[in-house]
């Protein structure tokens, strides 16, 4: 012979349940960040070189995550650092934003992290950004970054 349990939901509870249902939900949405690919930045170069895709100015402003590497940082303390499409061993930083490669973006971080080995896979996740930009502090310029950055292996 079987036992069999019940379990008895009061109302209140199950109502409590549903009210939080919407909120959990859009509280994972919001958590949720676009995925961007190096390959996805750019669409073609025209007259005046490099020309962004229309992803990026779609998501312009907006939450992404973006997978690669991190280049050696200018300094220990630096409170920004390039990622880069494939694993460089040397800083790939530019005199201006004429030379910009078409493979590395800037990652202003939200608050400092320990940075990682270059070969280490990562993933940053920011607010995404694009156009010529000068960092007041530094004096780098960049054209397209991710800003109050957070980064993690993968």
């Amino acid at each position: 012979m079987s036992q069999r349990k019940t379990i008895v939901v009061s109302r209140r509870t199950l109502l409590t349940a549903a009210a939080a249902l919407p909120l959990m939900a859009s509280a994972i949405a919001a958590n949720a960040a676009e995925k961007l690919s190096f390959g996805e930045l750019y669409k073609s170069f025209g007259p005046l070189g490099l020309e962004f895709s229309d992803k990026v100015k779609q998501l312009n402003g907006k939450d992404v995550a973006i997978n690669g590497f991190m280049a050696p940082p200018l300094k220990a303390e630096a409170a920004f650092f390039v990622l880069t499409e494939i694993p460089m061993s040397l800083c790939p930083f530019c005199s201006s934003d004429a030379d910009w490669p078409d493979n590395i973006v800037v990652v202003y971080l939200s608050s400092k992290q320990t940075f990682v080995q270059f070969n280490a896979p990562i993933m940053a996740r920011g607010v995404l950004e694009f156009g010529s930009w000068t960092d007041p502090e530094t004096g780098f310029i960049s054209q397209l970054r991710l800003k109050d950055a957070s980064f993690k292996t993968v």
